[in-house]
């Protein structure tokens, strides 16, 4: 079923449900964003709550004005922690222009998307069903190009080992595939510990210490403006412990049993990290070995940007985007 607009801008309070109590960030808060001029889109999704709450969630949905000019191609764009679909507003455009049309949800509790106020409503599990209802029973997306980083992959690969049907390519970007069945280095202990004892919790200033460039002030602000004070930052707050670090945590199974189909996999898949990535590791390594769609492709490391490539360097990976499609149709 595809997405429905709702445009109720003026509500500046918590959504109407029953159950889950669920915080819904002030549309003022959006106004006059730096360099992000796309048309707000929304669905609805259940909360998986038993009680029947409704998540509203956001994502773009921008395509050629010119049907002549499309090229039939769809890239799902998943975003991370702790930014939103605001990260891909310079990856959108040159997409676009190259005949392609371009989805990016926002994560429940990150950027337009609803946030559930209890941090325990956040779990792996519930995070990959509210993203499948989203991309494909409300949205109804099939041949998709994704393009996953950071939690895009640790999310959008559960998705592509359950549905691989509904995927024609893969372009992993600073991200991993955890099981919790080896360490995940110094720089995620680091992060861990950051991300639960900062007070504040400043999602600007992790994305800008994540960057080679120094962002602009707006800039900062725009991944902030999500979160108007700390009962909306749970789900922010909660990822980093969502991360399976331990062989028996609860989402290293599943995770497993996903790895087992993902190393069958012939999809073509692309690894684009970065040069100066801070904390995933050897994840494009472990991606080239053991997933066979990665096998002889041209990887690509993108010099001069940080684990937020997409702020330091936006066209040049819409360019390598664009070229990985044209060269597996």
């Amino acid at each position: 079923m595809a997405g429905t607009d709702t445009h109720d801008g003026a509500s500046t309070r918590p959504a109407p449900v029953s159950g889950m109590t669920v915080l819904r960030t002030p549309e003022e808060r959006f106004q006059d964003l730096s360099d992000y001029p796309f048309t707000p889109h929304y669905v609805e999704i259940d909360a998986g709550d038993g009680a029947g709450t409704r998540l509203r969630v956001h994502y773009v949905d921008e395509r050629p004005a010119d049907p002549a000019k499309a090229s039939g191609e769809t890239v799902l764009l998943l975003h991370g922690e702790p930014s939103w679909s605001y990260l891909y507003r310079h990856v959108i455009p040159p997409l676009v222009a190259a005949g392609h049309r371009c989805v990016a949800p926002d994560l429940v509790g990150f950027g337009r998307s609803d946030k559930p106020a209890d941090r325990f409503a956040y779990t792996y599990q519930r995070h990959v069903g509210w993203l499948r209802e989203t991309v494909f029973d409300r949205l109804g997306l099939h041949g998709v190009t994704m393009v996953c980083h950071d939690w895009g992959g640790l999310l959008g690969l559960r998705l592509l080992a359950t549905s691989p049907d509904r995927f024609r390519r893969v372009v992993a970007t600073n991200t991993s595939f955890p099981t919790g069945d080896r360490g995940l280095g110094d720089a995620y202990a680091t992060w861990l510990q950051l991300s639960q004892r900062a007070n504040p919790f400043d999602p600007g200033q992790v994305v800008d210490r994540g960057t080679v460039s120094e962002l602009d002030p707006a800039v900062r602000a725009a991944y902030v403006a999500p979160f108007p004070d700390e009962s909306y930052l749970q789900g922010a707050r909660q990822f980093p412990l969502l991360v399976p670090i331990v062989p028996f945590d609860e989402a290293a199974p599943p995770n497993r049993t996903a790895w087992a189909v993902l190393e069958t996999l012939k999809i073509p898949f692309l690894c684009a990290f970065s040069d100066n990535d801070y904390g995933v590791g050897d994840g494009d390594r472990i991606f080239r070995s053991r997933i066979p769609g990665a096998a002889g492709r041209e990887h690509t490391t993108i010099a001069n940007a940080g684990h937020f490539v997409q702020e330091d360097q936006g066209p040049r990976l819409a360019a390598v985007i664009d070229r990985f499609i044209d060269s597996t149709r």
